[in-house]
């Protein structure tokens, strides 16, 4: 009976230490993911950051440039017409 046990205890540790074998692997798996997705992330916000800059640099040269008037409105005409 004592070796029935003691085969019973040697699966249980050999499935446990096969478990922690795969959770380690997946672990690992999931740090280089975390990794790949940090990376890419901060190319989205390097670029997004370039975006914004070109946005403002373009509304900053619009806002000081001399008013040309070719964004107003065209003026309505003054005389009646004739019928």
């Amino acid at each position: 009976m004592s070796n029935e046990l003691f085969e019973q205890l040697e699966q249980r540790v050999n499935s446990a230490v096969d478990t922690i074998e795969m959770q380690r692997m997946e672990l690992d798996e999931l740090r280089q993911e975390n990794e790949r997705l940090k990376n890419e992330r901060q190319q989205w916000e390097s670029r997004l950051g370039s975006l914004l800059e070109r946005f403002r640099e373009l509304d900053a040269s619009t806002a000081s440039a001399p008013d040309t008037g070719a964004t107003s409105a065209p003026e309505a005409p003054t005389a009646s017409p004739s019928w």
